[in-house]
């Protein structure tokens, strides 16, 4: 499934989404990432200064790959 995603709030409320689909809690996901109950309760609250490399060992704890697009400008429709 891919989600596009413009706020660490969008971030966070995928986060929370997929940890809640697949039934894990916040501490065992904080556990087998490597990050802190309070950082992964911030993330999903979309606390907007969390550490990016933590939030990638969030990601691929669940599972999430992110990949980054460019936007499509008038000059590159050509």
């Amino acid at each position: 499934m891919i989600h596009s995603v413009l706020t660490v709030a969008e971030i966070g409320e995928l986060i929370r989404t997929e940890r809640k689909r697949q039934r894990i809690l916040q501490q065992d996901l904080a556990d087998l990432s490597g990050v802190s109950l309070h950082f992964l309760s911030n993330l999903e609250n979309g606390k907007a200064t969390v550490e990016f490399q933590k939030v990638l060992l969030v990601f691929r704890s669940l599972g999430i790959e992110m990949q980054l697009t460019t936007r499509q400008t008038a000059g590159d429709r050509q």
